[in-house]
């Protein structure tokens, strides 16, 4: 082993070290060390709930359970003022009719919840030290008494019904300290330590408390869960996976329910059920993000108030918080559903030609390495790292590649040729690529095909089946040929069909040339029941049900020569960033988030907390071992688990990838040494093989899912022998997925140790290792065998893990600023889905809809002084005409014109509803006399006298309100429906959009920018459609007169579209520009066949030009700038006359 001296002195100055160390040292001094303020300020409070040890000591069982009814007492009476506003406020509403009055008392009730909230935080900072203190005290009593005898409260009688650990006798309740927890039985043997103490403040706080492995976080969580429970308003506890969510429920819920609250995970219940509706509906509730965040969408999707399950969003508190906010947050939450020809795609007809030319240019780039290396080791360092080049373009995962660039200079000499040949914006790299097929940037996971492999692919069919028409030259040549009409349009429908599947057909062969040459199976997914699953980098872990977008995971299902599953369309989707930033108030827990501290803050605005361990950490880290190949690495890594596991000490393999977990399985085979496997085929066994992985000499090989949730016991043998030894195979791209493999190890105080293993043919060696790291390695000349080890090695290694990190918030930061637009655009839709599914604001929803309507007619024909046109409007949305003569409209201004309409409007409304009523009721009446023991909820059609609504409404509310009921459950139908289908077709719109703006880099543009003002456009365009759609239909639906039989027994609902929920891998901005160039501005794909190419086939109209306009009904024209005539061209009811 070779220790680094003369030549890292060389490289880094000792001067300057200690200069760097005395300007920390003069920081820390003067501005403080972040870790121990934060420390300070939350020891006070630490300190009162000590305070009050010895007082709850002396509490009967009884009187420490009536703690919690006064802590209830006292928020609700800190609070009954503003309850009483609030209440004055709801009732005043149900007793007036003004809807401008109800909208501004809505608004004063909002702003009281708001009041009240901050109230309750108030007293529950208040009241934080004692309530702590009563959740410790009640963890000692259940650590110290088998059973705990308390009177019998109603609480206590409904529990000993279907929990084992509450039995009641006479008029007492006995509560066991040991229950099931998933399966397992536990007893209770936990009392909080001070620390414990300390990140419950900060969880309460609002704050991420990090706490090393073995520190309790399960156990701190209850402090401020129950605290924040006595509100009422519900706390959320997320977890990363169903096991932790069922368990940590049923293992900390006897705490919590010993003192009166409700406990429920939603994992153990089916969605859209009335039982997970209830377990929404406990003070405490546990559940995997997932689920979470689905709810929500599922509750956006809901028919009706009942199946709602969701509560406002206060408080919640999520473990591993760094893997659910962090790692998660690059996959939205999709609902989709299957669009028309779904099943359509080209991928088994494309896959042999993809699978030859990927085969053709291994082939080639083989003979291309072996000249390239007589090239270089003739001394011709030009030629040789031209052809090096080439080969690094074209299969920079070739594991020839791979070792040779491990031998010295090699690497180096890659990187000045790259740098030469990407001068002047890759002026020169076209020669490097010349003779390639494709090229790939590892980097970007992109992919391009050449000239060259676009002739390849050409050969047997005609010579332009891959190359996209240009759409403007060949409409200008079929404009030029002066054909008939219909013969014209014939030729371009043809042209743009063309164009179509070309573009599709493109996008299709890109995606299966990933699939071949950039997604590794048993690397990036596993192939299990006939399905690709993808493997999560982070943990290790299968991600049931997420599939990597836009058509990849389709790729990779044909290269696998597994189904290929139809496309979707989306019909709700939300990041997990945008839907943990709705609560009121969020905290998190983890052992490693201070490395993404800056993140967390600026996208969540969560502080960190560092919270001390309570026994000081014994474990050694060793600095990093590194070998020039995987194969010295792995064969070291064989030597020292013999080593180990001679002197009877536990070893935990980690691995990054299935693969690596299979081939060192193997390794230990040949050598006889017993071990376990622990990966993504093998997760169901995670249980049972982390419960043996501390036990002497057990060897266990694990991927990273061995890092969360997992707590390996030592027993004292283990102890005496040195620990827990963890070795790691390669350093992870992130530095917190390497800290929690090492905190596996010394848990508690326990011994142990951590060594990682490291080769230069590592990815992120390979990838982000430095040049100053290749130059270090060059200098030391390195043998077969030989390794390196020196903390300046280390902290390259882990610089090169930051510039992924830096990466990858990058990334995730710009899917957040995409997704914040549509979040704006969600908050608006969803309130007013919700508005119409409660019905309590729908009205003064609908009448706003009816101001807006009126503003839109009035500004637009004012505008254009076009009285006509505003009658016809009139008409058109309310079927009726306001009392606004020609000489008032020409007159008047806009405000006092569009208050009048929406005056009289309003009022018309209002009548039409009264008589729809009255017109209902009779037939109501009779079916309700005569058939009320047969039916309890009917259907009843409404008809605008171009489409027909089946409205479902109760008939006996019906009947004893006289038909009111009815015409409610009608305002409400017919705003869903609207709502819900508008918006499904502008998230496609949205869909589209965010594909096709990428091209905008190429203009030195901002897709960013285009897409909040194209979104906001399109946004604005669909509210003002909503609001005209649903006034139309209010004003125009009547109930068919012909016969009562249009009212028949509303069914059982008719079984639900099959829907699928999803994450999706999302692709960079980078990744997006590159999918577009290939494909050209087809941004419809995913949803039709059709590409709608918008062509100018007339010359250009100047704005200030004059025109002549026609309207359609009338039959009058215009002459106007064409200024003045767009928006009523826009309007669709007048068209322009060519003269």
């Amino acid at each position: 082993m070779l220790i680094l001296g003369s030549i890292a002195k060389a490289i880094i100055p000792i001067e300057t070290i200690r200069r760097m160390a005395l300007l920390n040292t003069i920081l820390k001094a003067f501005v403080g060390d972040k870790s121990e303020k934060d420390i300070k300020s939350i020891t006070p409070l630490v300190n009162e709930i000590k305070g009050f040890e010895n007082a709850m000591k002396a509490l009967t069982l009884d009187e420490l359970r009536a703690k919690t009814f006064a802590f209830k007492s006292q928020l609700d009476e800190e609070s009954k003022s503003i309850q009483e506003q609030i209440s004055a406020l709801e009732l005043k509403i149900s007793e007036i009719e003004d809807l401008d009055e109800k909208e501004n008392l809505y608004t004063e009730i909002d702003a009281l919840m708001d009041d009240k909230y901050a109230q309750e935080q108030e007293t529950l900072n208040t009241i934080l030290p004692e309530a702590f203190a009563v959740i410790k005290e009640t963890a000692r009593r259940f650590t110290e008494q088998t059973s705990l005898e308390v009177n019998a409260l109603d609480h206590d009688f409904v529990l000993a019904q279907n929990k084992d650990y509450v039995s009641i006798k006479g008029d007492k309740a006995f509560w066991n300290n040991s229950w099931d927890a998933a399966g397992k039985e536990v007893t209770w043997d936990m009392i909080h330590y001070d620390v414990q103490l300390i990140g419950g403040v900060a969880l309460h706080q609002g704050k991420i408390a990090e706490m090393q492995t073995g520190e309790g976080k399960t156990l701190v969580a209850t402090l401020p869960v129950y605290l924040n429970a006595l509100t009422g308003n519900g706390v959320h506890l997320v977890t990363v996976n169903d096991y932790l969510a069922k368990r940590d429920s049923a293992w900390m819920a006897p705490i919590f329910e010993f003192h009166g609250l409700s406990v429920d995970c939603i994992d153990n219940h089916q969605p859209n059920s009335e039982s997970r509706r209830k377990a929404y509906e406990a003070d405490i509730t546990y559940g995997t993000n997932n689920e979470f965040g689905f709810d929500y969408l599922r509750d956006n999707m809901a028919h009706s108030a009942k199946d709602l399950v969701q509560k406002p969003h206060h408080f919640a508190i999520v473990d591993e918080v760094d893997s659910v906010l962090i790692d998660d947050a690059r996959t939205p939450l999709i609902i989709s559903g299957p669009v028309p020809e779904g099943e359509r795609h080209e991928f088994n007809e494309l896959k042999p030609l993809v699978s030859d030319l990927v085969q053709k240019q291994r082939q080639m780039l083989t003979s291309v390495l072996s000249e390239c290396k007589k090239l270089i080791a003739a001394g011709e360092d030009k030629e040789g790292g031209f052809l090096l080049l080439r080969v690094y373009r074209g299969l920079p995962k070739n594991k020839a590649l791979i070792k040779f660039l491990s031998e010295e200079g090699v690497k180096q000499l890659l990187q000045k040729t790259e740098s030469f040949y990407m001068q002047d914006n890759n002026r020169e790299m076209v020669k490097v690529d010349a003779e390639l097929f494709f090229t790939i940037d590892e980097k970007n996971n992109q992919i391009e095909l050449t000239d060259k492999g676009v002739s390849y692919l050409s050969s047997d069919e005609n010579e332009n089946f891959f190359i996209l028409p240009d759409i403007g030259s060949e409409i200008a040549k079929i404009e030029a040929q002066e054909l008939a009409v219909e013969e014209e349009a014939k030729k371009k429908e043809v042209l743009f069909s063309e164009f179509s599947v070309k573009s599709e057909r493109i996008h299709t062969l890109t995606q299966l040339l990933k699939a071949y040459t950039l997604f590794e199976k048993d690397v990036e997914y596993v192939v299990m029941n006939n399905k690709v699953l993808i493997v999560d980098e982070q943990t290790g872990r299968i991600m049931d049900g997420r599939r990597y977008s836009d058509g990849l995971h389709q790729a990779i299902e044909a290269k696998e020569n597994v189904k290929i599953e139809a496309l979707t369309q989306t019909f709700a989707t939300i990041t997990l960033q945008n839907y943990f930033r709705m609560y009121r108030k969020l905290s998190g827990m983890t052992g490693t988030a201070v490395t993404e501290a800056g993140e967390f803050w600026e996208i969540y605005k969560l502080d960190v907390v560092e919270i001390p361990t309570n026994r000081p950490i014994a474990r050694l880290d060793e600095h990093d071992l590194i070998y020039k190949t995987k194969r010295e690495k792995y064969n070291a890594i064989i030597e020292e688990v013999t080593d180990l596991t001679q002197k009877n000490r536990p070893v935990l393999i980690g691995t990054t990838s299935v693969e690596i977990s299979e081939l060192l399985s193997k390794l230990l085979n040949v050598r006889k040494i017993k071990h376990q496997v622990l990966n993504a085929k093998l997760h169901q066994k995670e249980a049972d093989i982390v419960a043996e992985a501390g036990k002497p000499g057990v060897v266990t090989i694990a991927t990273n899912m061995a890092g969360r949730g997992t707590d390996i016991k030592l027993i004292q043998e283990v102890k005496d022998a040195g620990g827990l030894a963890i070795i790691g195979t390669e350093r992870h791209d992130s530095r917190r997925v390497d800290r929690q493999l090492r905190g596996r190890s010394g848990r508690q105080g326990d011994p142990g140790s951590s060594q990682f293993y490291v080769s230069l043919e590592d990815n992120l060696m390979r990838l982000f290792g430095s040049e100053r790291m290749a130059k270090i390695m060059d200098r030391m000349g390195l043998e077969e065998g030989e390794v390196i080890q020196h903390s300046v090695m280390t902290k390259s290694i882990e610089r090169a893990q930051k510039k992924v990190e830096e990466n990858n918030f990058g990334i995730r930061k710009r899917l957040l600023e995409y997704d914040d637009v549509m979040n704006a655009q969600r908050e608006v839709v969803y309130k007013r889905r919700r508005n119409a599914l409660k019905g309590k604001r729908l009205k003064v929803d609908i009448a706003n809809m009816i101001y807006d309507t009126s503003e839109a007619i009035v500004g637009l024909n004012k505008a254009n002084a076009d009285y006509k046109n505003f009658e016809f409007e009139c008409i058109r949305y309310f079927s009726c005409l306001p009392k606004i003569d020609e000489e008032q409209f020409e007159s008047g201004n806009p405000q006092d014109l569009t208050d009048q309409m929406y005056s009289e409007m309003i009022a018309q409304y209002r009548m039409r509803l009264e008589e729809s009523a009255e017109l209902a009721f009779p037939v109501i009446k009779n079916v309700y006399e005569t058939k009320s023991g047969q039916y309890k909820r009917i259907v009843v059609p409404f008809s605008d006298g171009v489409k027909t609504l089946q409205v479902v409404t109760n008939l006996e509310e019906a009947y004893h309100s006289k038909g009111t009921s009815l015409i409610d459950d009608f305002e409400k139908n017919i705003s869903l429906a609207i709502i819900d289908d508008s918006w499904k077709t502008h998230l496609r719109k949205m869909d589209e959009l965010k594909q096709s703006v990428q091209l905008a880099v190429h203009e030195q543009k901002d897709p960013l920018l285009i897409y909040k003002f194209e979104a906001f456009e399109l946004f604005k365009t669909m509210i003002d459609a909503i609001n005209k759609e649903i006034i139309s239909f209010l004003f125009k639906g009547v109930i068919p007169q012909e016969n009562q039989n249009t009212i028949t027994e509303a069914k059982r609902a008719t079984p639900k579209q099959k829907l699928n929920l999803s994450k999706e891998e999302v692709l960079n901005s980078d990744q997006l520009a590159e999918q577009n160039r290939a494909v050209g501005n087809s941004a419809s794909r995913a949803s039709s066949p059709q590409v709608e190419t918008i062509v100018r086939d007339k010359p250009k109209i100047g704005r200030n030009e004059r025109v002549t306009i026609k309207h359609l009904i009338s039959g009058e024209t215009k002459v106007l700038k064409y200024k003045q005539a767009e928006n009523l061209l826009q309007g669709g009811e007048w068209v322009l006359i060519q003269e």
